[in-house]
Formats: structure tokens, C-alpha cells, sequence
């Protein structure tokens, strides 16, 4: 290929984050206790509710159920067959698809971000990249985690879902280049969080096998164990009449089939309704259920069973930002795998493609390239005025990508995700509907040094596409204001563009502003609930997921999230237990 050919990437206004890789549909365990909703009594009893059967939910529910009869409801399907969540090669399509049942429910945050929220058995981490690691010390430190509880709750995930990747030329290039420009030491091999360069764990096996948090519900108690998928939960029911709080009592929730359902939790003051429906899931159903601001619930005609104005308050989303790297050379596919932790306030990952198109069907189904996440379809066109974003529009640009040629695509992107962030934003509900996504701010950048931290990823990044150690991987004539203006281009998100080609890094910094999909809070840790995760004001009601976080742990969330549902089953648990000791002595 001539030199002159990285050139010709400058017309690609749409690419792809799809990666070509090896990798077969994971088999479905026998599991005896899923169920589909509309195979589930009318009225049934339980010890625990688990709402949301998500990263947090399933940990949860597989350590509760050993000694206790637990109702785990989910409102999507389960991942098991599914090649889009199994098979790592189809890692976009699933964020490209938006149909109903979609495993990824899409919205677009009143930022102009578009976004993805899991509705699938096993949550997040049936869609993400796959990259593992855990919180560093501090974090466990400062949420007020038992240390030794938190390593040995890590370690049972990690026995089941966390692998060590391979490392192609591509990424070991990143980690050279990460290095070089002085993002050390080199940790090696490791799931820890430490300052400096490592490879982190993956849920992906060799062959290219996705391992979900929905895999640890093979340490579930069978006999303990139900799983009802399709289940809408509507609301949480309240014991309030001769009561100084609310007590959770119930839910209701809905099958596939529109027929309505109520679940109750048996006699007995231990016995709890448990939110993991995540940071979008959470606070809207405390919401509905009516635990929240009193002005939104007056405005949505929902009766006030606690004024908590905190609810929703918080949400956070990290900022990510990418450059895309022609390469001259061929790359392996490859999802995130190394990592550099900077002192300055963010991270510094990257992807890689062989090419990044997927030769075969597009979202509609008919033949031609799927360029996921930066499709015209997934994009919504945002380099186009809303007015001409017409189907028409969008097929067009499907036919002048589809006829560039494959080394157009070839190469990678390296991002930097914003630590924290410290700037944040809130929710609210548009209705009662359960089915539609909230309206969520998250107020990207407010807060100047989040900018500020963003600004140093992408002054790294360009010294990493400069370094030696990435040379192989670059064109040597390549100019950083042009690599800036292709990758300002994509259509990653809805807001309008800034009509200079050369572009200060903070503008582009907001002009190409991303999820990286670690979105958290609006049902935070001493706003919402106690150090036990435990809904202030309350009985028998506790949130237990990211919704809880003020800051993303780590450089991805999941191992964090995952942890947290073991974590709290073992403690709810023991301290279950004690008080019942603590009951027998006082009778004896």
C-alpha cells in the first residue's frame, strides 16, 4: 500500500469498532431455575427479592440462595445462544441493534451522548469490551469495604469469568509506546490497580468465548434459586399505615404476555427486597414506587411514600475520547487488554482491528458491512443537520462505505477514559412507563478538571502514536491535526461540531465526547442508602450496584460491580446469622 494511502481515511466519515476474532456460541448451562416470567404463579412467596438480574444481581443471588429462598427477576432474556453477546467477534452488533427485545436498550443522554443500558440476564457484562481488573486499595478503602472480604469475593468471580489474554503485536506495540512517554513501571500480568502500565484480565477466553456475570450463577443453590426472565417489575410495594417508615413488603411486576404478577416477601424482619436494575433502573423504580423527589412524584401523579430528593441525584458518566490510527500494517483483532493508569487523572487503553469492517449481513439483515458502533444507524448520523438525517441519508452513506476498500479501515483506536469524573448530573422520569428509558444529564466536562485530565489523555496519545514503540503501527508522515480531524468526524455522538479543521485538544475533547458505558450514581452510598446499602428511611429495602457509586472503581467497573454482589450476599448472611444468635441467647 503507498504511503499516500492513510490519506484516503480522511473521506471515511463512518467506521467501525468491530473486530474480527475467533470465537463459537456459548452453550446454555442446564440451569433448573430459569423461567420465563409467564410460567410463574400469579402470588408466590420469598426470602429475597432480587430486582435486576444484571452484574451485581446474579453474584447476589447465586450467594443468597445457598441458604435462603431467593426470586431473582430479569427483564430481558437470557445471553446463553445468543453469537452477539457469545462470540467477540459480534461485540458491536449488539449496540447496533435496537430493536425491542434488543439486549441493549439504547438512549441518548440529554448531552447528545448516545448510550446503551443492559436489558439481558447478567447485565453489562453481557455487552462490554471485557476488560477485568479490580478497584485499586484506596477505593476499597474509602467505600468502606471489609478488605479481606472484598479479595476473597474477587477471587470467586475471578474463578469463573477473568482470564489472562493473549497479547498480538498491536497491543504489546500500545504497551511499549504506553512506556516509552512514561507510564510506568510495567506492572505485568495483573487484575490489581496500580499506577503505571499492565495487561488487566479479560472475560474472554482463548477461543473467544464471552464469560457473563449470568456464568456465576453456577455456584447458585438450585434448590434455593428462582429466575423469572421477561419479568417487568413495575413496583415496589410499602407497608405504610401504622408505620413510623415504609416497609418493602412486595413487588409487582409483568410477563412477556401483559399478565401482572405479585411476588411477597415470607414473614420475617430479616427477609428484604433487593434493587440491582443498575444506574439508570434503579432510581427510576424507586421512583415509580414512590421514593423520591416530591415535586417529580406530584408531576408524575405518584403517591409519596418517602421524600428523597436524592434520588436520581449524582449520575455520572466518565468521558472517553478516541483518536483512530491508520495502520500501514495488518493488525490482529484485539479488545481492550492494556491499560496505562496515569498520576494525571486518566486512562489509557486501546482496540485494534484486522480491518474494522465485518463482511456479511448489516443491522437490517441484508448483505454488506456492519460498521457497529460507528455506523450511520448507531450514530444517528450527528455529522448530519437533524432535519437530513432521512433513512435515505443513512443509505446512503451505507453504499459509499461499502464500496471503500477493506485497508481503509485497518488499524486502531486508542482512548482515554476520564478517572471519576468529578462533574455530575441527575435523572428524572418523562412518565410512568417502565419500559422507557429516563431522561439522564450527565453534564460532561463541567467540572474544568475533568477537561483538564482529558486534555493530558489525548497530549499522551499523541506522543504513544509517535513513539518508537508504536512505529510499526503508524504512518511516519502522518500529521496529528489530520489524525484529530478523521477521528472528529465519526458520528459517536449527537452534538454539533465545531467548523475548524484545527482544533484546540479541549475543544476536541468536547466534540468527540463518548461513553465508555461506566456510568454510575443517582442512588449513591450516604445520599440514598447507608454504608449497608440499605434505602435510608426505610425497611427491608436495600440497593446493591453501581447506582451506589460516587466514582467508577478502576479502570472498568464490572470486576468491581461483580465483587460487590458476592460481597453483600456473604454479609447480609453472617450479619443475618448473628442476629439470630444473638435471638437464641437472649431466649435461652
Amino acid at each position: 500500500m503507498e504511503i499516500s494511502t492513510w490519506r484516503s481515511v480522511s473521506i471515511i466519515s463512518f467506521t467501525i469498532l468491530a473486530f474480527l476474532g475467533s470465537g463459537y456460541s456459548q452453550q446454555a448451562p442446564r440451569y433448573s431455575f430459569l423461567n420465563q416470567a409467564a410460567e410463574a404463579p400469579v402470588i408466590s412467596y420469598y426470602d429475597y427479592i432480587i430486582i435486576g438480574g444484571g452484574t451485581a444481581g446474579c453474584p447476589l443471588a447465586a450467594t443468597l440462595s445457598q441458604n435462603y429462598k431467593v426470586l431473582l427477576l430479569e427483564r430481558g432474556d437470557a445471553p446463553y445462544g445468543n453469537k452477539n453477546i457469545s462470540n467477540m467477534v459480534n461485540f458491536p452488533d449488539t449496540l447496533q441493534d435496537t430493536s425491542p427485545t434488543s439486549p441493549a436498550q439504547r438512549f441518548v443522554s440529554e448531552d447528545g451522548v448516545i448510550n446503551s443500558r443492559a436489558r439481558v440476564l447478567g447485565g453489562g457484562s453481557c455487552l462490554n469490551a471485557g476488560f477485568y481488573t479490580r478497584a485499586s486499595p484506596n477505593y476499597v478503602r474509602e467505600a468502606g469495604w471489609d478488605g479481606r472480604l472484598a479479595n476473597e469475593s474477587y477471587e470467586w468471580v475471578e474463578k469463573i469469568v477473568a482470564f489472562e489474554p493473549t497479547m498480538p503485536q498491536w497491543q504489546t506495540a500500545l504497551k511499549e509506546g504506553l512506556l516509552e512517554v512514561g507510564v510506568t513501571p510495567f506492572n505485568g500480568f495483573t487484575y490489581d490497580h496500580e499506577f503505571g502500565t499492565k495487561i488487566g484480565g479479560t472475560i474472554f477466553d482463548s477461543d473467544g468465548n464471552r464469560h457473563t456475570a449470568a456464568d456465576l450463577l453456577e455456584y447458585a443453590n438450585p434448590e434455593g434459586l428462582t429466575v423469572l426472565l421477561h419479568a417487568r417489575v413495575s413496583r415496589i410495594l410499602f407497608k405504610v399505615k401504622g408505620r413510623s417508615r415504609p416497609q418493602a413488603f412486595g413487588v409487582i411486576f409483568w410477563d412477556q404476555n401483559g399478565r401482572k404478577h405479585k411476588a411477597y416477601l415470607n414473614k420475617g424482619t430479616d427477609n428484604e427486597i433487593i434493587l440491582s436494575a443498575g444506574a439508570l433502573g434503579s432510581p427510576q423504580l424507586l421512583i415509580l414506587s414512590g421514593i423520591g423527589s416530591r415535586d417529580q412524584l406530584g408531576a408524575l401523579n405518584i403517591t409519596v411514600v418517602l421524600d428523597q430528593p436524592m434520588v436520581g441525584q449524582g449520575m455520572s458518566d466518565n468521558p472517553m475520547n478516541a483518536i483512530f490510527v491508520p495502520s500501514p500494517n495488518p493488525v490482529a483483532t484485539t479488545l481492550i487488554q492494556v491499560v496505562g493508569i496515569t498520576t494525571f487523572g486518566c486512562f489509557i487503553e486501546g482496540a485494534s482491528g484486522s480491518n474494522f469492517m465485518v463482511s456479511g449481513s448489516n443491522s437490517s439483515g441484508a448483505p454488506g458491512r456492519n460498521f457497529g458502533m460507528f455506523s450511520p444507524q448507531t450514530g444517528q448520523l450527528a455529522t448530519v443537520p437533524p432535519k437530513e438525517r432521512t433513512p435515505e441519508a443513512i443509505a446512503r452513506a451505507v453504499e459509499a462505505m461499502n464500496s471503500l476498500e477493506e485497508y481503509h479501515f485497518q488499524g486502531g483506536f486508542i482512548l482515554e477514559k476520564t478517572r471519576g469524573p468529578l462533574s455530575t448530573g441527575f435523572l428524572k422520569l418523562n412518565n410512568r412507563n417502565i419500559d422507557e428509558n429516563p431522561s439522564v444529564t450527565f453534564n460532561y466536562f463541567k467540572e474544568p478538571e475533568d477537561l483538564e485530565r482529558c486534555v493530558r489523555g489525548i497530549e499522551a496519545i499523541e506522543r504513544i502514536i509517535k513513539s518508537p514503540g508504536f512505529s510499526n503501527f503508524t504512518y511516519s508522515d502522518v500529521q496529528m491535526g489530520t489524525l484529530l480531524n478523521i477521528s472528529t468526524q465519526f458520528p459517536v455522538n449527537t452534538l454539533p461540531r465545531s467548523s475548524d479543521d484545527t482544533r484546540s485538544p479541549e475543544q476536541y475533547c468536547r466534540d468527540t465526547v463518548m461513553t465508555i458505558w461506566h456510568y454510575h450514581g443517582g442512588c449513591q452510598v450516604g445520599q440514598v442508602v447507608d454504608l449497608d446499602y440499605k434505602v435510608i428511611g426505610t425497611d427491608a429495602l436495600r440497593v446493591v450496584d453501581g447506582s451506589t457509586f460516587r466514582f467508577s472503581p478502576g479502570t472498568n467497573p464490572q470486576a468491581t460491580v461483580m465483587m460487590l454482589g458476592r460481597y453483600m450476599g456473604i454479609k447480609i448472611q453472617n450479619e443475618r446469622f448473628a442476629r439470630q444468635q444473638a435471638k437464641r441467647r437472649n431466649n435461652s
